[in-house]
């Protein structure tokens, strides 16, 4: 087995980033809203707000809704840890025996001339989570469960970025 063959417990991360022709403002309206997602990915169904939010702010919750065929259907409870408007939108997502975060998702934009690059990144653990019961099942298949995991990640993270990008464009023209 190689070293560098991700497990769970090293906590991998993941990062993609996109350039947007739009200031971080226009960008941050779909990237504040954490069901965004749900109008690209696969995986992502939705989220809705916890309580009476009506603005993200450090500690608003929201509940996300996602289903995969190879994992099944599942909902998360999501932390804000991090806004900044027109800067930061980041969440944790509470593991299956809440204790600490099972993932935790990042978005960040930056200015880059007229436009704004907008990295997302995410990562896994430390925390238990769906993926860890089926590590748990597995375990000698653990980096190949990972490394799937983590391609399935990338490609839905790819998708939203790439859909956010051409909406926000596309409502700029």
């Amino acid at each position: 087995m190689s070293n560098d063959a991700p497990r769970y417990a090293d906590c991998p991360v993941i990062e993609i980033d996109v350039l947007i022709d739009a200031p971080p403002p226009a960008v941050w309206a779909l990237v504040s809203d954490p069901g965004f997602p749900a109008r690209f990915s696969p995986e992502f169904k939705g989220a809705r707000w916890v309580g009476e939010v009506t603005e993200p702010a450090v500690g608003c919750r929201f509940e996300g809704s996602n289903e995969n065929p190879a994992i099944g259907a599942w909902t998360s409870q999501c932390t804000v840890v991090e806004c900044e408007p027109d800067r930061v939108f980041a969440f944790t997502v509470a593991d299956i025996d809440g204790i600490a975060p099972s993932s935790a998702w990042r978005y960040t934009l930056t200015a880059e001339g007229a436009g704004t690059r907008l990295r997302q990144s995410m990562r896994l653990g430390p925390g238990r989570s769906g993926l860890s019961l089926v590590i748990e099942a597995r375990p000698e298949q653990e980096t190949a469960i990972v490394a799937y995991r983590l391609r399935d990640l990338r490609r839905n993270m790819t998708e939203s970025l790439t859909g956010l990008k051409a909406l926000v464009e596309a409502a700029r023209t």
